[in-house]
């Protein structure tokens, strides 16, 4: 709840400044919180399928934890996409809006791994490592104590991935603008980007059970494609910007 307030307060701000009103944006934050739940929860049940097929009434168990960033990112942005069409505005506006929030809200909500002891890394001697109760602690791991804090890392890097993104919004935006960019997308996409390179690093040190492809965590591939879609995407609205 902290992280959609706070999320839902920076593009509050960010609308208001563009001459968006707040009613336009809890109108559209209504649909992406509940399809972004809804994606989020369905794509970590399809993470750890074995599990729920075993347990299906921990299916609907939301209260034990559970859910996906990248399964809410796609649900949200479906949400959105059909939102944009049935009202004929323009979807990549609202993502460019929408992304710094994206960015602040992750960067709180990875604090409920910490209170769960859930996502955290591998055994480590460092000073800042989080103590790990015996039973949230993976078989091959039972004799550690201390472990990463890779929510605390990831919440670090989101905020700074916040700041970048609205620095980029009021530069694109903004009433002074620099940057000649005729199409909008290019903040949401930079925000894909940015996670992606900081969920690729955080899944080299976490322990969690996930999907495997060939042996790399399905995070590790996911995050690649969404890199390399993103980074494709901005460079062709770079080129055609040129061309125009």
């Amino acid at each position: 709840m902290a992280a959609i307030i706070a999320a839902l307060s920076i593009t509050i701000k960010l609308a208001k400044r563009r001459g968006v009103s707040s009613d336009e944006v809890f109108d559209l934050a209504f649909y992406v919180i509940v399809f972004g739940l809804i994606g989020a929860r369905l794509y970590a049940i399809f993470l750890d399928w074995p599990y729920y097929l075993a347990n299906p009434g921990e299916i609907i168990a939301v209260w034990h934890g559970g859910l996906a960033i990248h399964g809410a990112i796609l649900g949200g942005v479906a949400a959105a996409v059909i939102y944009s069409w049935r009202r004929q505005t323009l979807f990549w506006f609202w993502a460019d809006l929408a992304a710094p929030g994206l960015a602040l809200g992750q960067s709180i909500g990875r604090w409920g791994n910490y209170f769960n002891q859930e996502v955290f890394g591998r055994p480590t001697d460092l000073p800042w490592g989080i103590p790990i109760e015996f039973i949230n602690r993976p078989m091959q791991y039972l004799g550690s104590q201390y472990f990463h804090p890779t929510f605390l890392y990831e919440s670090i890097l989101n905020v700074i991935n916040f700041i970048l993104l609205v620095f980029l919004f009021n530069k694109i935006y903004g009433k002074k603008q620099k940057l000649e960019i005729s199409q909008p997308g290019v903040v949401f996409l930079v925000y894909l980007i940015n996670y992606s390179l900081i969920r690729f690093g955080m899944e080299f040190l976490r322990v969690d059970e996930t999907l495997l492809i060939f042996g790399v965590r399905w995070p590790i591939v996911f995050s690649l494609v969404l890199f390399s879609i993103s980074l494709a995407a901005i460079g062709l609205k770079f080129l055609t910007s040129r061309k125009n």
